[in-house]
C-alpha cells in the first residue's frame, strides 16, 4: 500500500523519481529490473512484474504463481480479458493511447494503488519516449548541417590549394592540412557537443580557407575571452554562423568586407557574436529565416537556432540584428553551465 502518513511523502517521492529515472530507457533491460524494484517498494508487495511488448517479465521479488502471472499479461498485452486471480493484478501500461507493456502485482496490494503506479509508470514511458523523439531530432538536424557544405566553397579552396602546389608549396600544404580540419570538423565528428575553443578551431580554419579563397576582399577578426574556451555546447553552432556571414553578407556585395568574431561571458552566460559589414537584409527576412521560411541556402541559421533552443529552453536561441546595407549581427548566448551538455 502506497505510504499516506505525512513523514513517508518525502521518501515516496524520492522513490517515484527514481522509478521514472530508471524507465528513460523503455521497458527493457536493467531499467526495467529497477523500475520493478521501486514499484515493489512504493506498493509493499511481495513482488512486481514489469513487461514490455515481448510479454518477457522483469521480477523483483519472488513470484508465487508465476505462471498465471505471465498469462494474465499475455491477455493484457493482446488486449484480451483474463481469469482473475486472488493475489494477483495485472494492468496494461499505455503510452500515447497505445499499449507499450504491463504491470503484474502479487500481494495484498490494493487495486487503486496498483493503477496508481501504472499510471506513473505510463507517464514516465511517455517523457522518455519524448525524450528520445526530441534527441532522434536533434541528430538528424545536426546530420543535414554536416551535410551542407557548400560544393562551391570545397572547389575553389582545392583549386586555390591545386594552384599553390608548384609556386608556394609550403602554403599549398598548410591549406590543404586547414581543409582536412575543416572536412575533419564538419563531417566527421560523431559527438553531439563540444567545446566553445574547438568551435572556434574551426571557425579559424575554415576563415584561414576562405581568405586563400577570397584575397584581400576578406578581413577577419577573432576575439575570445580565455574564461569562455572551455565553455561546453552544441557541435556547429558557430561555424554556420560564420560560412553564412561570408556566403549571404560578404560575397554578394563585390566589395573588400570585415568578419568579426567575439566571444566573452556575461554574468551567468556565454556571450558569442559574429558580425560582417556586408549587404545586410530586411528584418522581416531574418524573421523568416529563423522560422524556417527561408532559401533553401539558408537553413543553416534556422538549424542552429532550433537547436539551440531544443538544448537550452524557449528563451535562448539566435538574436539577429541587421537592416539593408548595414551588415548583420548574429548573437549566440548559451550558459556557462548546462545540465547534461558536455563535451564528447
Amino acid at each position: 500500500m502506497l505510504p499516506r502518513g505525512r513523514s513517508d511523502v518525502a521518501a515516496t517521492l524520492r522513490r517515484a523519481h527514481k522509478l521514472s529515472r530508471a524507465l528513460r530507457g523503455g521497458l527493457t533491460g536493467e531499467g526495467a529490473f529497477t523500475a520493478a524494484r521501486h514499484a515493489r517498494k512504493l506498493l509493499n508487495a511481495r513482488a512486481v512484474g514489469l513487461s514490455g511488448l515481448d510479454g518477457v517479465i522483469a521480477w523483483s521479488g519472488s513470484p508465487r504463481h508465476a505462471e498465471q502471472a505471465q498469462a494474465m499479461v499475455n491477455d493484457v498485452l493482446h488486449d484480451e480479458s483474463h481469469g482473475g486471480h486472488a493475489e494477483l493484478t495485472a494492468l496494461p501500461l499505455d503510452v500515447a493511447d497505445e499499449i507499450a507493456g504491463a504491470i503484474v502485482v502479487e500481494g495484498d496490494a490494493g487495486n487503486a494503488d496498483v493503477h496508481e503506479v501504472a499510471v506513473l509508470i505510463s507517464e514516465a514511458l511517455e517523457r522518455a519516449k519524448l525524450e528520445a523523439t526530441a534527441e532522434q531530432a536533434l541528430q538528424s538536424e545536426l546530420r543535414a548541417l554536416r551535410a551542407e557544405i557548400s560544393p562551391h566553397f570545397v572547389y575553389n579552396a582545392l583549386t586555390v590549394i591545386a594552384s599553390l602546389v608548384r609556386s608556394d608549396p609550403d602554403r599549398s600544404r598548410e591549406l590543404m592540412l586547414d581543409f582536412a580540419d575543416y572536412i575533419r570538423y564538419s563531417l566527421a565528428r560523431h559527438g553531439e557537443y563540444t567545446t566553445v575553443a574547438d568551435e572556434f578551431h574551426a571557425i579559424e580554419t575554415y576563415l584561414a580557407l576562405q581568405r586563400a579563397v577570397l584575397g584581400d576582399r576578406l578581413r577577419v577578426q577573432v576575439r575570445v575571452a580565455p574564461d569562455v574556451l572551455a565553455v561546453p555546447l552544441p557541435c556547429l553552432v558557430l561555424q554556420p554562423l560564420v560560412e553564412n556571414a561570408i556566403r549571404h553578407g560578404i560575397e554578394p556585395s563585390g566589395e573588400p568586407g570585415t568578419v568579426q568574431v567575439h566571444g566573452e561571458a556575461e554574468g551567468n552566460d556565454c556571450v558569442i557574436s559574429v558580425e560582417d559589414d556586408g549587404v545586410g537584409m530586411e528584418p522581416e527576412k531574418a524573421e523568416r529565416i529563423l522560422a524556417g521560411k527561408g532559401s533553401p541556402d539558408s537553413v543553416g541559421l534556422s538549424n542552429v537556432d532550433r537547436r539551440l533552443r531544443t538544448v537550452y529552453g524557449p528563451w535562448y536561441g539566435l538574436v539577429v540584428e541587421t537592416a539593408p546595407g548595414a551588415g548583420s549581427r548574429v548573437i549566440v548566448r548559451v550558459p556557462l553551465f548546462q545540465p547534461g551538455v558536455l563535451p564528447s
